[in-house]
């Protein structure tokens, strides 16, 4: 495992999926991890596929990190607001020192077509995967270039290359984070930091869950939910479904001096899919 004993990162979306993958890999090597997600109660009717955790998994999730032995500051963080994306990480900032590392994981999507999209969806999925990921870094960046060492990683998919049906936003957001991407580690690349982004495939998490169930639901056909992930499983080369320890193994290398000479680049893991 990587040593990362002495460092400090903060992972949005982390209370679950990847997000929650990458911040316990992020404390078993030893970090200080401050973790946010959009905590919000019950709510029927929501149009995207997120995963919104209720306010008692603040606690479970601050307790699952502190296990590892590291500090540990766990809370509501919405990217979508500036206010509260500052307060979050002046909070985090409290707890575990000054970010040396920061994962951009907070995201969402939904099964919606161009034709009938309406301007609200639009502007969640984008505000929430692309300018979420601005705002965040825009909070530590400066920071990192003054200490001269840094290490940004953001959460892609293969959309930002590859079109999918019936998600504009979703694969609009992640080809400008990409480009987002690209701009800070140019901008970092003289200071010690680095910018990555990790484009998965699909991967078996409680989003991609949410987001099959929206295809089922829009699609029909008599295929329930796990039927359809059974043909994405055997749809892909490897015959399985990628796992988010998978992403988190990658994003630590990342964060490690062993990786200082990698940014810039949009790193896939699809098992030998194009998509």
């Amino acid at each position: 495992m990587t040593n990362l004993t002495g460092r400090s990162a903060i992972v949005t979306g982390g209370f679950s999926g990847m997000g929650f993958a990458i911040a316990t890999a992020l404390a078993k090597a030893g970090a200080n991890v401050a973790v946010g997600s959009y905590v919000a109660p019950p709510q029927a009717g929501r149009a995207d596929a997120a995963y919104y955790p209720g306010a008692d998994e603040i606690e479970r999730v601050r307790a699952a990190l502190a296990a590892h032995g590291t500090k540990v500051h766990a809370a509501h963080l919405d990217v979508r607001d500036s206010a509260l994306t500052d307060l979050f990480f002046a909070k985090a900032q409290a707890v575990i020192g000054p970010a040396d590392i920061l994962v951009n994981a907070a995201g969402t999507t939904a099964e919606q077509p161009v034709c009938g999209h309406s301007d609200a969806l639009w502007d969640k999925i984008v505000d929430t995967n692309l300018t979420g990921a601005f705002r965040t870094t825009r909070a530590v960046l400066p920071g990192m270039i003054e200490r001269g060492w840094g290490r940004i990683v953001n959460i892609g998919s293969t959309a930002a290359s590859v079109g999918w049906k019936d998600n504009p936003a979703y694969c609009a957001s992640k080809a400008g984070l990409l480009g987002l991407t690209r701009c800070v580690a140019l901008e970092g690349a003289a200071h010690g930091v680095t910018c990555v982004m990790i484009s998965p495939t699909w991967v078996e998490t409680e989003l991609m869950r949410r987001n099959v169930a929206q295809v089922v639901e829009r699609e029909g056909k008599g295929r329930s939910a796990e039927e359809v992930m059974d043909e994405i499983r055997k749809g892909n080369p490897q015959g399985r479904m990628m796992q988010p320890e998978e992403i988190a193994a990658l994003a630590i290398f990342l964060c490690s001096d062993l990786a200082k000479g990698i940014t810039m680049e949009n790193i896939q893991i699809t098992g030998g899919a194009l998509w």
